[in-house]
């Protein structure tokens, strides 16, 4: 039993990971552009899917295009759709980016077919890792360490460059940032475009570990909004903590209790809100109150 329970953590972890990156992503979103972006689980199939094809084509070079890619897209899907969202009620930008997400997995369908897409992991990371009791695949062991180094750089970029600066204060008072003589909107394109960008890697790292599909982006959404909720809205540290424990509560919820796994996140998030209702992390945000 406890070598399955070890097992079992080792694969929340790596899950969890993933789930980190969407929801960084969205929270990212949320924050500065105060979008309820129902498509962001778009631009996860889309890593998958454009890493599938370009690999094909560039071999392992184009996973790093596929990525940039998508962030192209995701950057003119703010200028011609997103942007027209701003300043109006939430319930409206869920009600349209619901609807894009629709419209985009259709395209999906008709691109790449409703079959789902095989992705292999490369074959200097296949097999396990054993140490002690503890068993893990090497491939998701390398997803955790690849994802613990790209939040370090998130982190430095945040925190020491100046769009990093600039997008923490829009965050805050997007209104300031204009009257600094700043281009708002470039950097709001730019958010949005860095917010796909991480959701696309998630969906390069998951291609080998799920099933490719064009639904794909549906499994990962709901469990991104919930890392966001029991995280706290903006909260860098909460995202990553509530990811990790997301992951962990499923992973061992499929072993132990299969019959609740989709529900154990949805109870484990309102836990959290009855003893922490802005999250774990969450801060009072005086533009959302």
């Amino acid at each position: 039993m406890w070598d399955m329970m070890l097992l079992q953590i080792g694969n929340g972890m790596a899950l969890g990971f993933l789930y980190v990156l969407i929801a960084l992503g969205l929270s990212i979103i949320f924050g500065l552009l105060g979008i309820v972006n129902f498509a962001h689980g778009v631009f996860f199939a889309l890593g998958a899917y454009f890493s599938i094809t370009l690999f094909g084509v560039m071999g392992w070079w184009g996973i790093p295009v596929a990525i940039a890619l998508v962030g192209v897209i995701g950057m003119l899907t703010e200028v011609v759709l997103i942007r027209r969202l701003y300043d109006k009620d939430p319930l409206i930008s869920l009600i349209v980016t619901f609807a894009f997400s629709l419209l985009a997995e259709a395209i999906i369908r008709t691109l790449w077919g409703p079959v789902g897409q095989p992705f292999d992991a490369p074959d200097a990371l296949n097999g396990v890792l054993i140490w002690g009791p503890f068993v893990i695949a090497t491939y998701r062991l390398a997803v955790m360490i690849l994802v613990i180094v790209i939040l370090a750089a998130l982190w430095a970029f945040l925190q020491f460059t100046p769009f990093g600066r600039i997008l923490r204060a829009g965050s805050r008072d997007p209104g300031m940032v204009g009257v600094l003589g700043i281009n708002l909107p470039h950097v709001l394109t730019g958010t949005f475009g860095l917010g796909c960008v991480l959701a696309a890697i998630a969906g390069s790292l998951a291609a080998p570990l799920w099933s490719v599909t064009p639904s794909m982006g549906e499994a990962a959404i709901m469990p991104a909004f919930v890392i966001v909720t029991i995280g706290g809205l903006g909260s860098y540290v909460g995202a990553i903590v509530a990811g990790l424990l997301v992951g962990l509560v499923q992973s061992l919820a499929v072993q132990f209790v299969p019959e609740a796994s989709t529900a154990a996140m949805y109870v484990l998030m309102a836990l959290v809100l009855l003893v922490r209702p802005r999250g774990l992390f969450g801060e009072r945000w005086e533009r959302f109150e």
